[in-house]
C-alpha cells in the first residue's frame, strides 16, 4: 500500500472492491481512500478500514469494480444537452415513425420555436433521405432544423428554409451539398459546408438556456460513469463552461477546444491567462478535413462502392488545414482534426509529419479524431508519428451495420483499427461522439471487445480481427484519454495523490463473458472526492 502521511484525514473510503488502477506498477488492489479532493491510498480493504477514522464515509463494494473516473475524448457536450430536451428520431424505424415523432412534439411547444437536434438516421428505413415535403404538415407553425445523428447533414422544411431565405437559386457551396430534386428544388437536406445556410437563421439559445443544457449534460454523463470531458465546440461553449466554474456548480472535467481557424485567439487568450484548471482548461484546437461516411462526404482515395462517380469531399482545403495547423502548433496549442475517410487521413498525417518538421521537436500530441477509415499503408504512422487516434468504438457496431456496402468489405479491414494502431504502440484515446452516438463508456467498452453489430446479424464481431482486450479499452477511456489531453499527471489512474475520480461498475468486466459487458450498470461516480451519482439500489 502507498504510505499515508499521518496527519491525512480521509473522508471517504471504498472496500471489499476489485480495483482496477490502472497503474501499471500495480494493475489491482481492493479498496481506496480518499482524503478530500485526491487519492490518499490505494490497498487492501483491512488496510483502507485502519487508515479511515470515525468521520469518513465507508462504501462497502460488495465486489463491485472500481476503476479510474471514464473520461470522454470526443464530445459535444453542450448540443448534447439540447438534444435531451429535443425530439427524439435516432430509433425512429420507417418513414412514419419519422414523421409522427417530429408532429407529435412540434403540438408540444409554442409556435414559432425552432425544432432542433433529433439525429435521425435514414439507414433505419432502407437508407432513403428525407425531405421537407415529408414533414410540412405536421410542422406548419414551426422551422424545422433536425440533423442526422453524425451531424454532417441537417434536414430543413419549408418554413425553416424560408426564415433563411433559401428559394431554388440557391448557390451551391465549396465542401458542402445542397440535395436538390430532379426539377432542381432543394429537398431541404444540406450536407457539411452548406448547412451554415439555414444554420445563419436559428436563433441563438441564450445563457440561461444554454447553461440549461450544460447541467443536463453534466447529470447524464455522470449517470454513465464520466467524470471528464474532451468538448469539440465554440467560445459560446467555453463562456458557459465558465460560468458554471464561476458559480462552483461544475460535475464534470472539461477540455475545451475551439475551432481551428480561430488559433489566433486561443493563442492571445492562453498567452493572457493560461490553459485553465483541473476543471476547465483550454488549449485545444478542432478542425476538419472531411465530413462522413453515413453522408457519403468523408473524403476517400477511391469511389465509393455504392456511389462510383463519389469520392466525398474535403470541407477544408488542405492549404488552409497546413497554415492553421503550423501556425497554432507553432503557438504550443494542440491539433485535434477531424478525418473520416482514408484520403482525409493520409492528408492529414502528411500535415501534421510536415509541420513537427518545419516547428520542431516538442510534446505537441497531435490528434486525429475519429481515424475511422484508414489505408492499410498509413496504420503504421499513428505509432511513428506519435499521433494520438481518438476514437468511437460505438461508432463501429452501428456503422457496421452497412459500411461493407458503403465502401467494400476490403477497405472496411481498415475501419476502427483498435488492435492495429495499438499494435504500432500508439495511445488509444476512446470517447463517444455525443451527441452523434450515446455517451456511455460501457457501451463502448462492449463495442471495443466484441464488435458485435447492433443488428446483432455478426455475433463474431465486424472485423473480428481488430477486437481488444477489456483492459485495452479500459486504459483508452481512463489514462489514454487522460494523456490525449495531458492531463495524465493529475487523472486516470488510481494512485496516491491523483484526483478522486472514481467509477463503480456493478461487475468485475474482465471477467465476465464478454457480450454481457453492455449489461453492466454504473452503480456510482465520484468526482474530486465527492459522489455525483449513485445508483438508487446503492443507496
Amino acid at each position: 500500500m502507498h504510505v499515508l502521511a499521518q496527519t491525512a484525514v480521509i473522508s471517504l473510503a471504498i472496500v471489499n472492491a476489485r480495483v482496477w488502477t490502472g497503474d501499471l506498477r500495480r494493475p489491482w488492489a481492493d479498496a481506496v481512500a480518499v482524503e478530500g479532493t485526491h487519492i490518499a491510498a490505494v490497498g487492501s480493504s483491512a488496510e483502507i478500514r485502519k487508515l479511515a477514522g470515525a468521520g469518513a464515509r465507508i462504501i462497502d463494494a460488495h465486489g463491485a469494480m472500481v476503476v479510474p473516473g471514464f473520461i470522454d475524448s470526443h464530445v459535444h457536450f453542450i448540443e448534447g444537452g439540447f438534444a435531451l430536451q429535443s425530439v427524439k428520431l435516432r430509433d425512429a424505424r420507417t418513414k412514419a415513425e419519422f414523421i409522427q415523432r417530429i408532429g407529435d412534439f412540434a403540438k408540444t411547444i409554442p409556435a414559432g420555436t425552432w425544432i432542433l437536434n433529433g439525429d435521425w438516421d435514414h439507414e433505419n428505413w432502407g437508407g432513403e433521405l428525407p425531405t421537407r415535403q415529408w414533414i410540412d404538415a405536421v410542422t406548419p407553425n414551426n422551422p424545422v432544423w433536425i440533423n442526422r445523428l453524425d451531424g454532417h447533414m441537417s434536414l430543413a422544411n419549408s418554413a425553416a428554409l424560408t426564415a433563411a431565405g433559401v428559394t431554388r437559386d440557391v448557390k451551391d457551396v465549396s465542401g458542402g451539398t445542397i440535395v436538390r430534386d430532379a426539377a432542381g428544388e432543394p429537398t431541404g437536406v444540406f450536407k457539411d459546408n452548406a448547412m451554415g445556410i439555414v444554420e445563419r437563421a436559428v436563433p441563438p439559445a441564450g445563457a440561461e438556456m444554454t447553461d440549461r443544457a450544460l447541467r443536463a449534460a453534466m447529470r447524464h454523463v455522470n449517470e454513465q460513469g464520466v467524470v471528464a470531458v474532451h468538448h469539440m465546440g465554440g467560445w459560446g461553449d467555453l463562456a458557459a463552461f465558465e460560468r458554471a466554474h464561476a458559480a462552483g456548480t461544475l460535475t464534470t472535467r472539461i477540455y475545451a477546444s475551439v475551432p481551428l481557424s480561430s488559433w489566433k485567439r486561443l493563442a492571445d487568450t492562453v498567452k493572457a491567462r493560461g490553459i485553465g484548471d483541473d476543471w476547465v482548461r483550454i488549449g485545444g484546437l478542432k478542425g476538419f478535413v472531411d465530413g462522413s461516411i453515413g453522408s457519403h462526404t468523408a473524403a476517400m482515395l477511391e469511389p465509393f462502392t455504392d456511389a462510383p462517380n463519389d469520392r466525398g469531399l474535403m470541407v477544408n482545403s488542405e492549404a488552409d488545414l497546413y497554415n492553421w495547423a503550423l501556425a497554432g502548433d507553432k503557438a504550443g496549442l494542440q491539433l485535434l482534426i477531424h478525418a473520416i475517410g482514408d484520403r482525409a487521413i493520409r492528408v492529414l498525417l502528411d500535415i501534421f509529419e510536415r509541420v513537427a518538421r518545419e516547428n520542431g521537436p516538442r510534446d505537441r500530441r497531435f490528434r486525429i479524431e475519429h481515424a475511422q477509415h484508414i489505408a492499410p499503408a498509413d496504420i503504421a504512422r499513428f505509432g511513428a508519428l506519435g499521433v494520438i487516434p481518438s476514437m468511437q468504438p460505438y461508432h463501429a457496431i452501428d456503422d457496421g451495420r452497412w459500411v461493407d456496402r458503403v465502401i467494400g468489405a476490403e477497405r472496411s479491414k481498415g475501419t476502427y483499427a483498435f488492435k492495429s494502431l495499438l499494435d504500432t504502440r500508439a495511445s488509444l484515446a476512446f470517447g463517444s461522439d455525443w451527441f452523434v452516438a450515446p455517451p456511455t463508456p460501457l457501451m463502448g467498452i462492449y463495442a471495443a471487445v466484441t464488435r458485435r453489430t447492433l443488428d446483432e446479424k455478426r455475433p463474431g464481431g465486424w472485423v473480428p480481427e481488430q477486437k481488444i482486450s477489456v483492459e485495452d479499452a479500459l486504459r483508452a477511456y481512463t489514462a489514454g484519454a487522460a494523456y490525449a489531453g495531458f492531463a495524465e499527471g493529475s487523472r486516470g489512474v488510481l494512485k496516491k495523490g491523483m484526483l478522486a475520480d472514481i467509477t463503480m461498475i456493478d461487475r468485475d468486466l474482465t471477467t465476465i463473458a464478454p457480450e454481457t459487458i453492455r449489461d453492466a450498470k454504473i452503480v456510482r461516480t465520484i468526482v474530486n472526492g465527492k459522489v455525483v451519482f449513485e445508483a438508487p439500489e446503492a443507496r
